[in-house]
């Protein structure tokens, strides 16, 4: 799709996004989901989503905000409450992107140089959330590298130019995806990897139901779903969260093969019973 042809939406619209992204990890008992999941998805539609992902990260922030973060956390300083929360924001525009174009791309795959800045993102987060100066040194510097102007240009190129599925593609990476989900969940204890995996699918699926929903928001199908896969993905982060703070005490190694909480294998057979394959 040329590059000058993206669809641009309305604030509103780009602001419930906002508001279904914020809600991707918040545990709610009170979820529930349509009894069929419908699959179809049109070639407009396709375009659609992945261009309100795109409008969402472009005017979120600019690369002089962001580079100024960064540059502060190298130098020694401390972000504030507020500057904290910009970051986590910004970050998960790129997240929201990179499963966009996981989902929609004919590769399904993220460019190169926005996979790896979404990546380092994250590490750098964890380095400044921990006060770690070896990895706020490592990390920033390649931030530094991939915020230059050069490699902005080339990463907002990629982006404007990504290839779209079809539609029949587009269904069969999703079943291929749940398929792949159905398989990890079939064992009875898995690994930090494997628990690390089962994740990424869900938060996947989570960001298409929110686009899907911030852009027919009468979709109440749309709705439920996003949010009872949004409580999934809440329930594995508070999990992650107790693995990480067992390695870090030397109670248990990250990677040692742990049952997977009924609350959460619950869910998910249950997602994955509906869900046409």
């Amino acid at each position: 799709m040329p590059s000058d042809k993206w669809k641009k939406f309305a604030p509103e619209t780009v602001q419930l996004i906002f508001t279904a992204v914020e809600e991707d990890d918040i545990v709610n008992e009170q979820t529930s989901l349509p009894q069929s999941i419908d699959l179809q998805c049109s070639q407009e539609n396709i375009q659609n989503y992945y261009a309100l992902c795109l409008q969402f990260w472009q005017e979120g922030f600019t690369r002089l905000e962001l580079q100024g973060l960064v540059h502060k956390v190298l130098k020694g300083g401390e972000l504030s409450a507020t500057e904290r929360m910009q970051y986590k924001y910004i970050r998960s525009r790129y997240k929201h992107l990179r499963f966009a174009q996981r989902l929609y791309s004919k590769k399904h795959e993220s460019s190169l140089f926005f996979r790896q800045t979404t990546v380092v993102l994250g590490h750098f987060q964890d380095a400044f959330r921990n006060g770690n100066k070896d990895a706020i040194r490592f990390y920033g510097n390649i931030l530094r590298i991939y915020l230059s102007l050069p490699v902005w240009i080339r990463v907002h190129y990629a982006l404007r130019h990504t290839r779209l599925d079809s539609e029949n593609g587009f269904i069969v990476y999703r079943q291929e995806q749940m398929r792949a989900l159905r398989a990890l969940i079939a064992k009875p204890q898995l690994t930090g990897r494997e628990f690390h995996s089962v994740r990424k699918f869900i938060s996947q699926q989570v960001s298409y139901y929110d686009t899907l929903r911030s852009i027919d928001p009468s979709n109440q199908d749309a709705y439920k779903i996003s949010r009872f896969l949004a409580n999934i993905n809440g329930l594995m982060g508070d999990r992650h969260d107790e693995m990480v703070a067992d390695k870090l005490a030397g109670r248990k190694a990250y990677d040692e093969p742990a049952l997977l909480d009924i609350n959460i294998r619950q869910r998910l057979e249950l997602f994955l019973a509906r869900y046409p394959m």
